[in-house]
């Protein structure tokens, strides 16, 4: 299986469809060689992070839930908040949580690059 590099610019895009793709590609699926037990070892860059799109009202209502296992321990963050922070981790979040909750899908992430503007700020 040879390793491929892939390149997605984001510019424009919506947050959830550009995941879907994203994780397709990372799987390996998008090849006729798919093994789901297998890591594809396909490379992925994400460019222009910071300029994806959500449709609806989700900017306003949407919250990312952390939970510490202690009693109060409920953090929660608006997508407003965390996308000024940092867009590239709610495009990672919204990356992760399309894989499989599995051992492999930390090996699948570590082929993830995403960049904020057009190659800075690798994450």
């Amino acid at each position: 299986m040879a390793k491929e590099q892939y390149t997605i610019d984001a510019k424009g895009k919506v947050l959830g469809r550009l995941a879907a793709q994203a994780a397709m590609i990372l799987r390996g699926k998008n090849t006729p060689d798919f093994e789901p037990y297998k890591n594809s070892e396909h490379m992925l860059t994400i460019t222009n992070a910071a300029y994806i799109k959500v449709t609806g009202n989700k900017a306003d209502t949407k919250e990312y839930k952390r939970y510490s296992g202690y009693p109060g321990g409920l953090k929660m963050i608006k997508f407003q908040e965390m996308f000024e922070k940092d867009p590239r981790l709610v495009l990672l979040r919204s990356i992760k949580g399309m894989l499989p909750k599995n051992k492999l899908s930390q090996q699948i992430l570590k082929n993830l690059t995403i960049y904020n503007d057009d190659g800075s700020n690798a994450k």
